[in-house]
Order: structure tokens, then C-alpha cells, then sequence
């Protein structure tokens, strides 16, 4: 790398040894931020003319080269070369290659530290938004097949084993709740990162552009860095971004993880779709969970990208240090491993087919209705703690009998405890136990319907959100 290829070097006598160029060299991952780097320089140009230190000609000459440069970059067919050092050093090459001299003005009044912050900050906002994109998609699946079930009778799970009843509808509709607190949490996020950094410097601001409101408010934030030194050196929004983005892996690990159980042979509720299947080199018979078990495995990928930035973070002193070279590909990873996965596992939930008939008939299984005659009793003013006491019992004798606790007589039921009389066989049923959990979060039908309802109408309020891009492109 030769020293006229470097925005650096002036007060060294000897060039950089080929092994430290390797180390330091990053354009092979930071070149998709080019787009960026382009607009914001395109920003800054204005802002050198703004405060008189470019003339009208020389910015519009500039400017020329950058939407020029911005044009292949936004098609895939702008690329640095050998010589590059990162993608800042690469584009201010190529504009000078264009414009002549006059293009090493644009280095005045911004350093590589508040370039490459602001780089990112950009990037990190539209992926938040087109991650948000996926995940709307996938919510309204999970909400249509949802509606198509949401008065159907399943088996409820704690500790993985029976529960109680709960309709399939209310089982599939929790995921999209977490999915949608995800969609949130990058709404959240985009707030605190609504600064720009752009004007900070290397590290205590620039004498040269000062009017730093105008410069956030053209790259589409609404205000500057409040602390230049804190602007440049600070990582947390892309560890905040790395945390959203392992919160969805494992949000989806535990879907997979359901879907994956659900479709064995031992439970056998749900079947896969063959083009979301994959089947095996030996065993024809084989068809194997594997979109669920993809997305299951990439979640520890993702919390390994949030957990190794965290490190590197952990130990930084005062400004910029170079370690933070190490932000950007965790990031790209992250971004890109959700975009590959959550259109896969989007059309997963879409084409799944449930067995209602063998859900009908597990949903009472494992004694599921034992809390009903608890709860029957407390009506007839039984303390709880005695009326679980006298369920578990009746559980006992339905054990002894080789039968559920549902199917014991009213008379067998009588001989536990004298206040269990013949209504209580009224409440022993999935029906009866699904409408009596009526209350605002429960799974009554009605309920259902009405949280799907209430999910639907902020899945299309975050929608807008995701698919408005705050960033703006160069005109």
C-alpha cells in the first residue's frame, strides 16, 4: 500500500510492512457500507460549500463524481482494489481520480473515526427496518393460521408435560406476540440512535463545519451527537442491534424447537410441507424438520455475534481504538443470517397442516382437566389449598383405575370429597375448561379472536414503521 493511497502517513519514514497492511486492511467487509460512505461525503461536501471552504464550482464537480460513484455502488458495480485500506480511503481515491485535486478537500472538517460511525449508523437503521419487513411477514402467517384454529382444542405443555387445554389458535398466536415485541424493541432502538455522529471528528469535534443540525437533518436524523468523544468511541447501539437480532434467533430456536417436537413420530400434531423438508442420503422414509432445525442452530450463531462485540467492547479506553475495526462484521453476519433464515421459516409456519383430530383427542390427556374440579370447589367456597389437595386425590383414584380424572364417575368422584356432586361433571370437559378461561389474556375462544384482532392492528401500525427508511439516497 503506498503512501499516496492512504489518508495517513505524512510523518512516517517507512512504509507499511505487507503483513500489517493484511491486518489492517477491511475492505473485503466494510465495502458494502460504500453507499453510505458516498452519502454522507456527498452531505459533507455541501457542508465544506455551506461554510465557504469549497466554492460552488469545485462542490458541484464533486458532487458530479459522487452521484456518479453512487450509482454503480447502488447496482454492485463499484469496487475497490488491491491498494485500498478500507472503504473510506477507496472512495476518497476514486473521487479525486475523477475530480483531480480539488477532492482531497473533502477530508477537511470529518475524521475515519465519525465516517465510518456514521457508515454504520446508516446501515444499522435500514437493516432494522428490513429485518422488521421479515418478521411483519412472519407474524401475519403465524396469525392466519391462528384465526384458522383459534377455537381448536390442543394439548397445553408446562416442563413438557400436560397442562391444560388451550385452543391451538392461543398456542401459535403467543409466538407472533414475542415476534412483535421484537418489531418494538427495533422501534425503541431507532429512537436512541437517531443522532449523528457525522461533524464529531476523530474525536473533539471539527472547526471547520459547524451547523451540525443541518448536516444530521439531510442524512435523516434529527439531531447531532450531543458529545463528540462519546460519538465516536461508543459501540452500544450496535450491541444493542446484535442483542435485538439474538433475541429473534432465540424467539425462533424456540418455535423451531415446537415445531420440531410436534412433527415426531411420539406427538405427530403437525406436518411439514415437503418444500420445507429435506430427506435423507440412507433412509428413504426419512423427512426431516430441517427449516426448523436450521433456525434452532443459527440462534446460537447470533448470540455468539452479540456476545463476541461485548468482549471486545468490554475494555476500551477513553476515544476511538482501533478495535472497534471489529463492530462491523458481527453486525453483517447478524443482518444477513435473518434474511437468509426468516423468509425460509416464514413459508415453514405458512404451509404447516395440524392433525385436529388427534389434537381433540390429547387435549384431555395426563389428567389435563384436574384443575376444573379445583376450581369448581373454590366456587363452593372450598380455600384452594384444600380443593387442590382434594384434585390431586381424585387424580390418585384415577390413577388406581387406569383412567383419566375426567372419566371417573360422578359417584367415584362423590367418594373423595361429599361437595363434588353431579354438576361437577359440567366442567370436566375440554369445552367447558377452554370458555371458563375467559379472562383478558386466556384462551377462550372469543379471546383469541380478539387478541389476534388487537395483534393484527399493531402488526399493521409497525408495518409502516419498517417500510418507512429514514435514509435518504443522494438525488
Amino acid at each position: 500500500m503506498s503512501k499516496s493511497n492512504k489518508l495517513w502517513g505524512g510523518r512516517f519514514e517507512k512504509d507499511t510492512a505487507t503483513s500489517m497492511t493484511s491486518l489492517s486492511k477491511s475492505t473485503h467487509f466494510d465495502w458494502r457500507l460504500a453507499p453510505f460512505d458516498l452519502l454522507q461525503t456527498d452531505v459533507h461536501v455541501q457542508a465544506l460549500n455551506r461554510a465557504k471552504l469549497i466554492d460552488d464550482s469545485e462542490t458541484k464537480q464533486i458532487r458530479k463524481a459522487i452521484q456518479d460513484l453512487f450509482k454503480k455502488a447502488s447496482s454492485g458495480d463499484l469496487f475497490p482494489n488491491e491498494m485500498d485500506e478500507d472503504v473510506h480511503t477507496a472512495i476518497e481515491r476514486m473521487i479525486i481520480e475523477i475530480v483531480g485535486e480539488i477532492g482531497g478537500k473533502i477530508r477537511a472538517g470529518r475524521s475515519r473515526n465519525d465516517q465510518v460511525v456514521t457508515d454504520l449508523k446508516l446501515f444499522l437503521r435500514g437493516s432494522a427496518r428490513l429485518i422488521s419487513q421479515q418478521l411483519v411477514s412472519l407474524c401475519e402467517e403465524i396469525n392466519v393460521q391462528a384465526t384458522k384454529y383459534f377455537d381448536q382444542p390442543s394439548p397445553g405443555f408446562t416442563h413438557l408435560q400436560h397442562a391444560q387445554p388451550v385452543t391451538l389458535g392461543h398456542e401459535l398466536a403467543k409466538h407472533s406476540q414475542a415476534f412483535i415485541r421484537d418489531i418494538e424493541r427495533f422501534t425503541d432502538w431507532d429512537i436512541r440512535v437517531d443522532n449523528c455522529p457525522l461533524g464529531a471528528g476523530a474525536l473533539a469535534g471539527s472547526a471547520l463545519v459547524t451547523d451540525l443540525m443541518w448536516v444530521a437533518n439531510q442524512l435523516g436524523f434529527s439531531k447531532p451527537s450531543e458529545n463528540s468523544i462519546d460519538a465516536v468511541s461508543d459501540r452500544d447501539f450496535v450491541a444493542e442491534y446484535l442483542f435485538i437480532c439474538s433475541v429473534i434467533g432465540v424467539h425462533l430456536s424456540r418455535f423451531a424447537e415446537e415445531i420440531i417436537l410436534l412433527s415426531s413420530t411420539e406427538f405427530g400434531y403437525v406436518k411439514l410441507d415437503d418444500q420445507y423438508s429435506t430427506g435423507s442420503s440412507i433412509m428413504p422414509q426419512k423427512k426431516n424438520p430441517d427449516a426448523a432445525e436450521l433456525a434452532r442452530g443459527k440462534s446460537g450463531r447470533l448470540i455468539g455475534n452479540l456476545t463476541g462485540l461485548l468482549v471486545t467492547l468490554k475494555g476500551l479506553p477513553f476515544a476511538y481504538n482501533r478495535d472497534l475495526q471489529e463492530d462491523k462484521e458481527p453486525v453483517f453476519d447478524s443482518h444477513d443470517t435473518l434474511m437468509l433464515l426468516l423468509p425460509a421459516f416464514t413459508g415453514m409456519v405458512k404451509t404447516l397442516s395440524f392433525d385436529t383430530h388427534k389434537l381433540n383427542e390429547n387435549a384431555s390427556k395426563g389428567h389435563s382437566l384436574a384443575t376444573e374440579i379445583a376450581d369448581f370447589l373454590v366456587k363452593k367456597n372450598v380455600p384452594f389449598n384444600q380443593a387442590h389437595e382434594i384434585s390431586g386425590n381424585c387424580v390418585k383414584l384415577a390413577e388406581s383405575k387406569k383412567v383419566e380424572v375426567h372419566e371417573l364417575t360422578s359417584q367415584d368422584l362423590a367418594s373423595v370429597f361429599k361437595e363434588l356432586t353431579n354438576d361437577v361433571m359440567e366442567v370436566l370437559t375440554v369445552k367447558a375448561s377452554l370458555l371458563a378461561r375467559s379472562s383478558y389474556s386466556g384462551t377462550s375462544p372469543v379471546n383469541v379472536k380478539a387478541q389476534i384482532g388487537r395483534m393484527n392492528e399493531k402488526i399493521s401500525v409497525l408495518n409502516k414503521w419498517a417500510n418507512h427508511n429514514p435514509v435518504p439516497e443522494i438525488s
